[in-house]
């Protein structure tokens, strides 16, 4: 089906409308998100992608409607895993809680921009070289096989590269000035490291995109189904971050479920190449009679890989205990680091969340809290945490 040049402008026009609603109205002015503000606006965004699907269903037809939630849910799938390495950037950078949403929105108009040249590009080069579909096939086999290679928390996804070249490349405050790129110090217009973590975020984007893109062309060859289930999957990714923040560590089989899904993809995308083969070394250059996987079973297989591994790292006591531990981990650090948030009411949350996780790791079995590498490290911030709020609450009564 082909889209016109009218239904192209308007689903742009709604994009750039949802993006400057968001920081109109959400961003611009810095506060941290409560529960009941990420929750409504994760549905609506949520709802406003699941609709204009619909809408593609029904003027584009079931293939293309399949193509679109296909692509759709591995993109929100892979975003969410982006939200890993979002939160390893901001505490590396140690960046204000109430500044955290502009950051964000930053990076996701910035994957907007980058991940539309890569979809025009990839575009391109299928309608040009057909050997393309095995190069794309390949990056997602290779990135599957990375994917479930145990690694660390800090290596995940390249981030610690992107952290370094911007540390050593831009030279900013030790401080941050509210959520301004740019402040003035000994009279000078310098920068601050606001910026320097908007360019990490940036950076890592790029590197998102190097297998996000193949495997949604490996969903579907449509440029503006490709388009919009990528947009769609990225706004709204805000709002997610605040919502199931402290729950990421929980879905320990994601990246397995991730693995499995460009796994999957990539072989998609080898058995479409030999189907359509005309490199010449190949089958004398001749398309090869191979089984080709259709849309819905790949709708099929991806959305029983997300149940499967979502409901295995829920139920999981594992999963359970490292994500306890984790946010104990978090939650006490930033209570201890004053630049953290100036919102008392925030910190209070973050003292009350670590008192529950506490509680909480008290009654799991002992060979699933102590597997974490620093335990006794996490022990103690959460003592001197306790302390802290302790010596705050004495502070309080004495004024009283």
């Amino acid at each position: 089906m082909t889209v016109s040049p009218l239904i192209w402008s308007l689903t742009i026009a709604l994009i750039l409308a949802l993006l400057a609603y968001d920081f109109f109205f959400h961003v611009r002015k810095a506060h941290v998100p409560t529960l009941k503000e990420a929750s409504i606006w994760s549905a609506v965004y949520v709802g406003i992608a699941v609709l204009f699907g619909i809408a593609v269903l029904l003027f584009g037809g079931g293939t293309m409607g399949s193509e679109y939630f296909a692509g759709y849910l591995t993109e929100k799938a892979l975003s969410v895993d982006n939200l890993f390495v979002f939160l390893i950037i901001m505490a590396s950078f140690k960046v204000p809680r109430e500044d955290q949403q502009k950051v964000l929105l930053f990076g996701i108009i910035f994957a907007l921009i980058t991940r539309t040249g890569f979809i025009f590009l990839g575009a391109a080069l299928i309608n040009t070289f057909a050997w393309v579909f095995y190069f794309f096939g390949l990056i997602l086999l290779i990135t599957a096989g990375h994917m479930i290679k145990p690694e660390s928390e800090e290596s995940h996804a390249g981030d610690n590269f992107m952290i370094r070249i911007a540390r050593k490349v831009f030279k900013t405050t030790d401080y941050y000035d509210g959520d301004k790129l740019f402040t003035i110090e000994n009279g000078k217009k310098v920068m601050t490291p606001m910026l320097v973590v908007m360019v990490a975020i940036g950076g890592t984007d790029i590197l998102f995109a190097l297998d996000s893109i193949p495997a949604i062309y490996g969903l579907t060859q449509n440029v503006f189904i490709v388009f919009t289930a990528t947009a769609f999957s990225l706004l709204g990714l805000r709002q997610l971050y605040f919502l199931i923040d402290g729950m990421l560590d929980r879905l320990i089989y994601l990246s397995y479920g991730l693995a499995a899904i460009l796994a999957f993809i990539g072989v998609k995308l080898v058995l479409h190449a030999l189907h359509e083969n005309t490199v010449p070394f190949i089958n004398e250059g001749q398309p090869v009679p191979v089984v080709e996987i259709s849309t819905g079973l790949s709708l099929s297989v991806i959305v029983g890989i997300l149940l499967l591994t979502i409901f295995a790292s829920l139920v999981s006591p594992a999963g359970k205990a490292q994500t306890a531990v984790s946010n104990a981990r978090r939650h006490a650090e930033n209570y201890l680091d004053l630049s953290y948030t100036t919102d008392q009411a925030e910190r209070e949350r973050i003292f009350n969340a670590l008192v529950e996780e506490e509680e909480l790791i008290s009654t799991m079995d002992v060979k699933y809290r102590n597997k974490v590498k620093d335990i006794e490290h996490i022990r103690a911030s959460a003592r001197e945490a306790h302390r802290v709020h302790d010596d705050y609450m004495a502070g309080n009564l004495k004024k009283e």
